[in-house]
């Protein structure tokens, strides 16, 4: 499938307003697509607007962008349905993050990361899937290296990235026969500005400093990878090279990957 395949193409893109959202919906706008643009963030979403094509159906604030509220979710889909008359892809990128041992951390800190990165992106599809159907189309949701291996101080965004896997490869058998295309995106790390948003143990922002293996990737980027991915027809997106290791070493040497990660990623938690 070539850049044409998106040209006319209704796109709906959660958490569009964040550094990986915004660079999908720039991407998919270059690309001909039809954009619906959902975020919590009012301010930052009219900023994003203005980049972007005319005609672009802007979602947000707190009653309207809010994934975790699943009367949101249904009236974005309906929105975009009044709006464009139908939907073809739907990226679940919308998302937070936490940065704390569990032992530190308040467990209402872990159920609204679940809230957000599992509940959100099930209600956002959930709601999506009839027209989905209807369009043969595609769902794809932004997971991570933590959807498939552990991440020390993270517990509750491992658990939510490794029930997406869970979910969405288990919709694929649902709906692949049906012509719907469901597609898992396992980034490693991204220069997006999530790890200064991560919550700390509880609930204000985190303050310790994220570290991170092998770089930041650019979000311009792993968007494009993301189109490609998508147009291709690809199940599974490992966008660069240390989510391809990360995958491999933990499938192959789980205690390698373990050891290898705890004496990197631990050292932002003194316990360890």
């Amino acid at each position: 499938m070539m850049r044409s395949s998106f040209v006319g193409k209704v796109v709906l893109v959660t958490g569009a307003a964040g550094g990986l959202g915004a660079a999908l919906c720039r991407a998919f706008s270059a690309a001909g697509a039809r954009l619906v643009a959902m975020d919590l963030d009012q301010a930052r979403l009219s900023s994003l607007l203005a980049q972007l094509p005319a005609g672009t159906l802007a979602v947000g604030g707190p009653e309207h962008g809010d994934i975790s509220n699943a009367e949101a979710c249904q009236r974005a889909i309906a929105q975009s349905l009044t709006h464009f008359g139908a939907l073809d892809v739907l990226v679940n990128n919308a998302g937070i993050s936490h940065r704390s041992l569990l032992q530190d951390t308040d467990p209402g800190v872990i159920r609204r990361v679940m809230e957000v990165n599992f509940f959100g992106a099930m209600q956002m599809t959930h709601a999506a899937l009839p027209h989905l159907l209807a369009s043969r189309g595609v769902v794809a949701a932004i997971s991570s290296v933590a959807g498939f291996a552990p991440l020390v101080g993270r517990t509750g965004y491992c658990a939510a990235k490794h029930a997406l896997h869970g979910f969405f490869d288990t919709l694929r058998t649902e709906v692949e026969d049906r012509g719907v295309q469901v597609t898992l995106v396992c980034p490693s790390f991204i220069a997006t500005g999530i790890g200064g948003a991560a919550l700390g143990p509880t609930g204000v922002s985190a303050t310790s400093p994220r570290i991170t293996t092998g770089g930041e990737s650019d979000p311009a980027d792993v968007a494009q990878r993301i189109l490609e991915s998508i147009a291709r027809g690809q199940s599974l997106l490992l966008p660069d090279r240390t989510s391809r290791l990360a995958w491999w070493v933990s499938k192959l040497a789980p205690g390698l990957y373990a050891r290898a990660m705890k004496r990197r990623v631990g050292a932002e938690f003194q316990q360890l």
